[in-house]
């Protein structure tokens, strides 16, 4: 099978550059897989979860919205935000997830950002399973 070149990069900068057999990322549209030859497209990123599937088994990586680019024998993505599985501080993640949960319910109480609130608490969620799968 031919092997896809992968680029992650933030803001921050590289977050991963390698290959992958299949990437699968959440859209805007849904769940996509993209294998070697794939049709070229640009989607937007939700707030998920990218799988590389490799040989050796699968990378997790937390994405926190962004860009998807593939043009056949590459996937380039520009996030927001990302972290490897192995990047993840779980309890960190854990206590962003409760600050973001009481924020939310304080903003559903005083007609405040809600949107921001839930943001902060997907992003929270996301690292979590990322870490947890």
């Amino acid at each position: 099978m031919a092997l896809l070149n992968v680029s992650i990069v933030t803001p921050d900068g590289p977050v991963y550059e390698g290959t992958a057999n299949m990437v699968i990322a959440r859209t805007k549209a849904g769940e996509l897989g993209i294998l070697h030859g794939h049709v070229p497209l640009v989607a937007p990123l939700k707030i998920d979860i990218v799988r590389l599937k490799q040989d050796s088994g699968e990378e997790w990586i937390a994405v926190n919205g962004g860009f998807m680019e593939v043009n056949g024998e590459e996937v380039n993505i520009l996030a927001d935000s990302a972290e490897r599985e192995q990047d993840i501080d779980i309890l960190r993640a854990e206590r962003a997830k409760e600050e973001a949960e009481a924020k939310l319910q304080t903003a559903k109480e005083q007609k405040v950002d809600e949107v921001m609130a839930q943001v902060a608490l997907q992003k929270a969620i996301n690292r979590i399973h990322t870490k947890k799968h």
